[in-house]
């Protein structure tokens, strides 16, 4: 089963969920460990073009998983959940999608300040169209990073949350982002 269901995630939407985790976590740890490359490390050059180059194809995934959600529709909610998690679960996942997006946007507007454009692997260029505003990498470097933090610490409470879903409430939600199941 490739599409979700009224009843369940397809292996569509839990494979790009678990690819999207597994990417931000990378991301945010090589993020976090370059910043204190120094000019003679041998990584100086390559983790930036690394991270640049993962940061696109998560772009792309996110933006695919988007117009992917729009065309599936979204398994029903545990019956059993409350009204305030049913509110909090949507406002996170929204929460969620515009940290990814505004990260994105933000590495882009770092990479492409002095006009250059971001190298995907050697694949293709993603253009660069230079500065828009005065010390466009130094602002869009601190939205990216307070930015890369708040989702790191909102997808820890999501984790919590589903943990919390499987283990206390014993119910399906954590189950239905590991298997799909047949309609």
């Amino acid at each position: 089963m490739f599409r979700n269901t009224t009843n369940s995630y397809g292996r569509i939407t839990i494979l790009i969920h678990w690819v999207s985790a597994l990417a931000v976590v990378g991301l945010f740890a090589v993020g976090f460990w370059m910043v204190d490359l120094t000019y003679y490390s041998t990584w100086y050059k390559t983790a930036p073009h690394l991270h640049k180059s993962f940061g696109v194809l998560l772009l792309m995934l996110t933006l695919f998983r988007l117009i992917w959600r729009q065309l599936n529709p979204k398994p029903a909610a545990d019956p059993n959940h409350k009204e305030w998690e049913k509110r909090a679960g949507k406002l996170a996942h929204s929460a969620i999608y515009l940290l990814l997006l505004l990260i994105m946007f933000s590495g882009y507007l770092i990479s492409t300040a002095d006009s250059r454009g971001i190298w995907v692997f050697g694949w293709f260029e993603l253009p660069g169209f230079g500065a828009f505003i005065d010390d466009q990498a130094d602002i869009a470097g601190l939205i990216h990073q307070y930015a890369a933090y708040s989702l790191v610490g909102l997808a820890l409470i999501h984790a919590l949350g589903a943990l919390k879903h499987h283990f206390v409430d014993k119910d399906s939600t954590l189950l239905r982002m590991v298997k799909a199941k047949r309609a």
